[in-house]
């Protein structure tokens, strides 16, 4: 009997230990187990963090339905021959990689007049900025079109009129268009400045022709140049991981507030045959697309500021070289005579490190800089010369075709010789004569021509050439080949080596570091 109850006493001990451990109790009323509060808190926090999910998923639905009528999808034609073959619209590349090589001949001329017809062209995007009807877009989405056409997501179409027009080569891809309308859906502008890396962004736009796609993703990346991209000249792209391909052009990215922030335009893609998102997207900033905007709607065109030098980029050797303690600023190797830098007392060797206010962070950073200042504005600049600041002013001048012609030129074979300097660093050199500055642009100039490199060389890794003129070593001027041999010696136990060098024709200009491997 005793032994009976200490049994039962003894379940009913563990039983109440149980229900204590799990956090559960039961309901006399009802004969079941109800969850304790360790469990009712957990499906508290799931049903609140369900509620913020749900919401931020409506909001991000809302931004969508907002946004999307005012992304339109662009078509264009152009006009080929009808003697063109076929396979000419593959191209070369793409035809070849296909079909093998093929032979190459002139077409006969058949002494009839040569017949055009309009032929599909491609698809890109737009974005339309006014109600009135401006959009814009990638200048190479309608490069080259003989008709273009607009269509809004509601299907109704429009020819539209190409305003201006910024090429990439020269420029920032993009164009402005106009279609007669009123009362269109605008996407409001955002502010590109304050975005924010980690960022959350809309794209939208028509790839493969698939219009009003909608992807999502994030800033990547902000700043990037044309150092990282070399598809446009002036441009500071916002590098985005929302899904963006081919058709997208000119398409919107927008931020969570339905805010206009970019225009996309390019995507980096993997290799081989892969043409499609790889994940790394970039937009033009609509900061720097409004400023285009209203050059290309006022004048058909865009002036940009010309200071008249040639840049380089500081590294860690050059920024412990010119004594700036750490890479910043814009280093420059030529300010030409008669330009505005010069004008103003802006010599080689100097490091832009602000511009009208402006703290520079590295050469293309300048070049945007200075782009989007008025032309014929006087602005302060702050240089350091020989490691110590130094204050100017410089009023910009219009950068245009005629001037860039009177700076570029060609070059030539160069026959060396015979009095070739000992070689050092792996270069040979010679004196500077008449006949060689004549051919190399190099008249008026003084310093030592670069004869010979040799193979795997530190001159040969910093591409220094036959033809390259050596102008300074460590500061010094060269002007002859007394002056060079002397410096050498000079230098012959510095572990790395400053030259100033000059390439034939004006094809630019340069401080190099070079290792001393003698030392």
């Amino acid at each position: 009997m005793f032994k009976s109850n200490s049994t039962k006493w003894a379940i009913s001990l563990v039983v109440i230990a149980l229900i204590v451990a799990v956090g559960v109790t039961i309901n006399t009323d009802n004969s079941t187990f109800t969850p304790q509060t360790a469990i009712g808190q957990t499906s508290d926090n799931f049903n609140q963090d369900f509620e913020y999910l749900e919401r931020a998923n409506r909001a991000f639905i809302e931004v969508v339905n907002r946004a999307k009528p005012a992304v339109v999808q662009i078509t264009t034609t152009r006009l080929v021959s009808t003697r063109q073959n076929p396979s000419d619209f593959f191209g070369d590349d793409l035809f070849e990689f296909w079909f093998g090589p093929r032979e190459r001949r002139e077409r006969p001329d058949l002494g009839e007049p040569e017949e055009r017809e309009e032929v599909p062209r491609g698809l890109g995007s737009g974005v339309i900025v006014s109600e009135d009807g401006y959009i814009l877009t990638n200048n190479h989405v309608i490069e080259d079109a003989e008709s273009i056409t607009v269509i809004l997501p509601n299907g109704r179409e429009y020819q539209a009129k190409v305003i201006g027009k910024d090429a990439g080569r020269q420029g920032t891809d993009l164009a402005v268009l106009k279609i007669d309308g009123n009362d269109l859906p605008i996407l409001p502008f955002g502010n590109s400045e304050d975005l924010q890396i980690g960022e959350w962004v809309i794209a939208i736009g028509s790839p493969f022709g698939l219009a009003q796609t909608v992807t999502r993703g994030m800033v990547s990346a902000k700043g990037r140049s044309i150092d990282d991209i070399r598809i446009v000249r002036y441009a500071d792209f916002i590098q985005t991981d929302a899904a963006i391909n081919r058709g997208n052009s000119g398409g919107a990215l927008i931020n969570i507030r339905g805010e206009l922030i970019g225009i996309n335009t390019a995507i980096a893609t993997g290799s081989g045959l892969s043409q499609s998102n790889a994940g790394v997207g970039f937009a033009i900033p609509i900061n720097l697309a409004k400023r285009i905007m209203a050059q290309l709607i006022e004048k058909g065109e865009v002036e940009r500021g010309w200071l008249g030098v040639s840049l380089q980029v500081v590294d860690y050797d050059l920024a412990e070289k010119l004594e700036l303690g750490e890479p910043r600023g814009a280093l420059i190797t030529q300010a030409y005579k008669g330009m505005p830098a010069h004008k103003a007392g802006i010599r080689r060797g100097d490091v832009i490190v602000e511009f009208d206010k402006v703290t520079i962070r590295d050469m293309n950073h300048l070049m945007h800089v200075v782009a989007a200042t008025g032309v014929g504005k006087t602005v302060d600049v702050k240089v350091i010369r020989k490691g110590r600041e130094k204050d100017l002013e410089v009023k910009l001048e219009k950068r245009t075709q005629e001037v860039l012609a009177r700076l570029s030129g060609q070059d030539d074979r160069f026959v060396p010789e015979e009095d070739d300097a000992e070689a050092f660093v792996g270069i040979q050199v010679q004196g500077l004569t008449d006949e060689l500055a004549t051919r190399y642009g190099y008249e008026g100039e003084t310093g030592v021509i670069v004869t010979a490199v040799e193979r795997r060389s530190p001159a040969a890794k910093a591409q220094i050439g036959t033809g390259t003129l050596i102008q300074e070593i460590e500061g010094v001027e060269i002007s002859n080949l007394n002056d060079y041999r002397e410096q050498v010696k000079a230098v012959k136990n510095k572990s790395k080596i400053l030259l100033y060098v000059r390439q034939p024709n004006n094809r630019g200009a340069a401080f190099i570091t070079l290792e001393n491997p003698s030392n």
